[in-house]
């Protein structure tokens, strides 16, 4: 077994390797991976969103801080792609092609954003929006990141509501035709931007126009619209009913002859079940709305390479601040989710703030990754948090044995071991390897050693022991969530690993919430899930 410190190290040098992008040649897709189409290796998408979508059809957040600073602060948080969005009518309407910064910041009656704008990214100012947006791209390339064009909104404006107009095909602000010039226009613009590896062809279908039968047709033309255009990006397609929705796909594929560059995206967020993740039992609430989400979408991935289809969760998010109890319970649901099936995956959202947001400026983003200013994560334990779903977990080409990692979603940590034997929660770069087979009661054991998991009473730690064959060291996976995982004491209760210690040690206590749907407790700090692994 290795030592502590050399662990430590092998799992920083795997870590900080990952985060090596080749932004510099084009992906494809194998079964439900993404891979370099040059060296046929997995590569992982971990994005965030970057609003350029708005009235003034420029990047976000360029009168904060410099242009560089934004995206080599996105890059040093874990990020190795963005979701960069806009609007149709930026590449399509006259009025934009000579429209510079400073007159549409000046047309808003933003003078506050457009001085802003002036300090810190001085060049931009005499820019056409257009070149603008160019520049974001660049600059974004030049941080070592991938670049996914996100075709937001048709009229720049805040998305999304029902009957805004930008909707469905035929609504107001959405003209078919229109929309597949954009597509074409666009991808005709970022062929010579290798950092531009993947197209999303419309956000978040929605309204009283949804149909099948519009959508197959009209997501057809624009993937060949895209793929025409240029053949080496990804074409990423969403479904229905806000981006929540691909089931219909079960009865009826989308026909294509570029499956090798098609990818479905999905989002996911606690809208909708606000009031049962804040006051319902978080077991009941995440189980139902994981096996919602793997119906509607996740079922994609699942199956042989030849069935199989890449699935991109190109938003999911929360408050930042840590304030929503709705959005925190959502959080450690999605983070279990999300690691234990490696997605793909884009944040919503990078912008701290808004130049203007439905008439008003420079209105904060609770949601934002960084701070009003641009210059923090808002939240300070941001990085801890999403530390291990940034990481690749599963390497379809590895050669290596699986292994179970322990992850506690609630803190973002995982179990490890230190130089005394004692079970902590740690930084997932610290993260003890694990043998477990689920499926009824069995040992956790730590790999390469014959000590194992045991309880040793109600509010004590658990403790690593080379006693593993009674129930003491007997454990099993429960819970409507399938998230806590408990043993049996002497006295014949139900103990579960809990990870509440503000020393990181791992008591056992008595279960919460185990088999009470209706229980009022909030059990997140006894969820723990094996998440498979086999990157060594």
């Amino acid at each position: 077994m290795q030592s502590p410190l050399l662990q430590r190290l092998s799992l920083l040098l795997l870590f900080f390797a990952s985060y090596q992008t080749t932004n510099s040649q084009p992906l494809s897709t194998k079964g439900r991976w993404l891979i370099d189409a040059a060296s046929a290796r997995r590569v992982k998408l971990r994005c965030v969103n970057w609003a350029a979508h708005m009235p003034a059809v420029i990047a976000e957040g360029l009168d904060k801080q410099p242009l560089k600073s934004i995206t080599m602060r996105a890059a040093s948080l874990g990020f190795n792609c963005v979701r960069l969005t806009y609007a149709t009518h930026l590449f399509t309407k006259e009025e934009y092609e000579k429209l510079t910064v400073r007159e549409s910041l000046r047309s808003l009656g933003l003078v506050e954003a457009l001085d802003g704008l002036g300090r810190n990214n001085e060049g931009m100012v005499g820019m056409g929006v257009r070149e603008a947006y160019d520049e974001v791209v660049k600059a974004i390339g030049d941080a070592g990141m991938m670049v996914v064009l996100d075709n937001h909104v048709s009229k720049p404006m805040w998305c999304c509501a029902g009957d805004d107009g930008n909707g469905f095909f035929g609504d107001l602000y959405f003209d078919p035709d229109e929309w597949l010039r954009g597509l074409d226009f666009v991808a005709r613009r970022f062929r010579p931007y290798s950092q531009v590896i993947g197209m999303s062809m419309r956000n978040e279908l929605r309204g009283p126009r949804e149909s099948e039968a519009a959508w197959y047709k009209n997501i057809a033309q624009g993937a060949s619209k895209i793929h025409e255009a240029n053949p080496d990006v990804l074409v990423i397609v969403s479904g229905l009913h806000y981006d929540t929705d691909l089931s219909f796909l079960l009865h009826r594929p989308l026909n294509s002859t570029y499956d090798n560059k098609l990818v479905f995206e999905a989002h996911w967020y606690s809208f909708g079940q606000r009031q049962a993740w804040a006051n319902k039992s978080p077991n009941s609430v995440c189980s139902g709305a994981t096996k919602m989400f793997d119906e509607r979408a996740a079922f994609l991935t699942q199956g042989d390479d030849e069935a199989a289809t890449p699935l991109f969760v190109s938003e999911f998010g929360v408050d930042q601040r840590g304030w929503n109890r709705a959005d925190n319970r959502f959080l450690s649901c999605f983070l279990s989710f999300a690691a234990e099936t490696d997605l793909d995956w884009a944040l919503w959202t990078l912008q701290g703030s808004y130049y203007v947001r439905k008439g008003v400026v420079g209105l904060d983003e609770t949601y934002g990754v960084l701070d009003a200013n641009w210059d923090q994560p808002r939240n300070p334990k941001f990085q801890q948090r999403f530390r291990l779903i940034q990481q690749m977990l599963q390497d379809p080409d590895s050669s290596k044995v699986t292994y179970q990692i322990i992850y506690h979603p609630h803190t973002g940590k995982c179990l490890s071991v230190d130089g005394n034997n004692s079970v902590l929660l740690s930084d997932c770069l610290e993260r003890t390897r694990w043998s477990y087979n689920e499926g009824g009661g069995s040992r956790v054991q730590l790999i390469e050693s014959s000590h194992c998991l045991r309880v040793a009473g109600d509010g004590l730690p658990v403790v690593l022991s080379p006693e593993c064959t009674d129930n003491l060291s007997t454990w099993s996976v429960a819970s409507g969530s399938r998230h806590q995982i408990f043993a049996m004491d002497l006295q014949g209760r139900e103990l579960c690993l809990e990870g509440n210690s503000t020393e990181g040690v791992i008591l056992t206590r008595e279960c919460l919430c185990l088999r009470n749907s209706t229980c009022s407790e909030n059990p997140q700090i006894q969820w723990f899930k094996f998440v498979p692994t086999n990157i060594a």
